[in-house]
């Protein structure tokens, strides 16, 4: 990741998941919290995690903020520009992240 200042749930959340840290990750949650991803969706903690270790398995990439905006009171975009040997190569992806609180209520992953 590049200088992009997050609000800190969100730089934990990234941190967590560069380090492969899926427990700090879905500390980061709410207990119900929804994500969805390449058209799935995973609710709750433990549904969360086991997509991440999933995931973290099938691809190896480097990753780049690009963008950090608050959106409204509780959500913000974020850019994370990847490139590594998954299909394409090279994508940029949008996380629509919605908080409520301390901990993140709902988050969005696409193209």
């Amino acid at each position: 990741m590049n200088d992009i200042t997050l609000p800190p749930l969100l730089a934990r959340h990234f941190r967590a998941a560069e380090d492969h840290d899926w427990a700090a990750l879905v500390d980061c949650f709410d207990e119900r919290a929804v994500v969805v991803d390449d058209s799935r969706i995973h609710v709750g903690r433990e549904a969360i995690r086991a997509w991440r270790e999933e995931d973290a398995g099938t691809w190896t990439y480097t990753s780049t903020l690009t963008l950090a905006e608050p959106v409204g009171l509780t959500g913000h975009h974020v850019v994370v520009h990847l490139e590594g040997d998954f299909p394409g190569g090279v994508v940029d992806l949008h996380y629509q992240f919605t908080v409520a609180g301390d901990l993140i209520r709902s988050l969005t992953i696409a193209p």
